[in-house]
């Protein structure tokens, strides 16, 4: 099988000289979070050792070069996601905090009693808790689109969902656990049609592939650094700017004011108005560092791979008659997170036994309770793939559950 990236990216994270149990890593957990490539590793460090200092503040050189760098940064992520201007991308710690944001600052100020938020059933709980809390706190109520047995949403119910009561719209691009990768720009338009506006979750998208928030035609768009070969603790929300020009703050505190008397403030343009007090610089230039990285590899090239990673794990799953996938079989309409089960092994037991080989994997409900309700199971194994995981990875993924297999024939029922 051809390979769209060449093996040599695999050189560039240090990580994978690591060994575990003796066994040489075997890392499956990207969409929990991605290895670190050395240029990110070494951007952290060149901050902290030659121009450590606050930004938007000092007039001395190295507060210039530190809110330069960090300014750049910012210019770096809208491009990537097709932004119309910088000014629509706001950092956060996360996509978790960029939905709160939304949630809080968009939601308490626009949203009414008997309004309606009309969410989905695979949704992240960063896409559905700060909902919760705000439809509680607002009067306002939930909805759900459903997903059928393949893990696609079922589109044709949007018709009785989707009404002129909805006010937000918010859907994942791809779900972490089914990889189901979602038609945003369709719901986009009929989500504008009736007058409400869209957050999309990108979290699992924005690392994997291509995004164009003006194609998508999305009102908001969250996704992290952090799983994009970037530092943890770094986010961001874009926003259309009109919507963030016309939203209240989320934080309130330094650097996010332009006049502050002892009874009123008035407050900066947007992003500023959203980033109070000392942001996260060392990351956030890092983070910018990690999508130059993406972009010279090429996002396309890495959607291929993946999509070849996963169709080859797809065919060597179904040898196990045991394995049960969840999800689609079509590639082209699927991310690299791959979620399974092993009959009569409890998820955590397998993530045990891999481990003990040096493979990594993800166990549990991944944040995704409702939707393993929907499937019927409490838990899940996943193997999620990214730019430098190879065959043999999916190799010794196989090999390591034959090894479950073989451990848990013998235990006695």
């Amino acid at each position: 099988m051809r390979m769209a990236i060449p093996r040599t990216v695999r050189e560039d994270f240090p990580i994978f000289r690591r060994r575990v149990h003796g066994k040489p890593l075997v890392y499956l957990d990207s969409a929990a979070t991605s290895q670190k490539p050395r240029q990110v590793i070494e951007a952290l460090v060149r901050y902290y050792e030659e121009y450590n200092a606050n930004v938007h503040r000092g007039i001395y050189t190295l507060a210039e070069e530190a809110t330069a760098k960090y300014e750049e940064a910012r210019r770096k992520v809208a491009t990537f996601i097709h932004a119309r201007r910088p000014e629509e991308v706001i950092f956060t710690r996360s996509t978790t905090e960029a939905i709160n944001l939304v949630a809080y600052a968009w939601g308490l100020h626009y949203l009414r009693e008997g309004d309606e938020i009309l969410l989905t059933e695979m949704e992240h709980h960063s896409n559905l808790v700060p909902w919760q809390i705000v439809a509680s706190l607002k009067g306002a109520s939930l909805r759900f689109l459903s997903f059928d047995e393949e893990g696609y949403l079922v589109l044709d119910d949007l018709e009785r969902v989707l009404t002129e009561r909805t006010k937000v719209v918010a859907v994942s691009h791809q779900s972490n656990v089914l990889g189901t990768i979602n038609p945003v720009d369709e719901i986009v338009k009929r989500a504008h049609d009736v007058g409400a506006i869209v957050v999309v979750d990108g979290a699992q998208s924005v690392p994997h592939m291509p995004v164009d928030v003006q194609k998508l035609g999305c009102d908001f768009l969250a996704f992290s650094g952090h799983k994009m070969c970037g530092p943890t603790g770094i986010g961001a929300l874009y926003g259309r700017y009109e919507l963030l020009e016309a939203m209240p703050p989320f934080h309130g505190g330094g650097e996010m004011i332009q006049l502050v008397q002892l009874h009123t403030s008035t407050y900066k343009d947007p992003p500023w108005k959203f980033e109070a007090g000392t942001p996260n610089i060392a990351d956030a230039i890092a983070w910018g560092v990690a999508i130059d990285y993406l972009c010279e590899v090429g996002m396309e090239a890495i959607r291929t791979h993946e999509k070849e990673l996963v169709q080859y794990a797809l065919n060597r799953l179904q040898e196990m008659a045991e394995v049960k996938v969840y999800g689609p079989r079509d590639v082209e309409r699927r991310g690299s997170a791959l979620a399974f089960n092993v009959a009569d092994v409890h998820p955590h037991d397998v993530a045990q036994v891999l481990d003990q080989e040096g493979i990594c994997i993800r166990a549990g409900h991944h944040c995704t309770q409702p939707l393993h309700r929907r499937l019927g199971v409490a838990a899940t194994a996943r193997a999620s793939f990214y730019l430098y995981n190879t065959e043999e990875d999916i190799d010794q993924l196989v090999a390591g559950l034959q090894r479950v297999r073989e451990l848990f024939s013998r235990v006695p029922r």
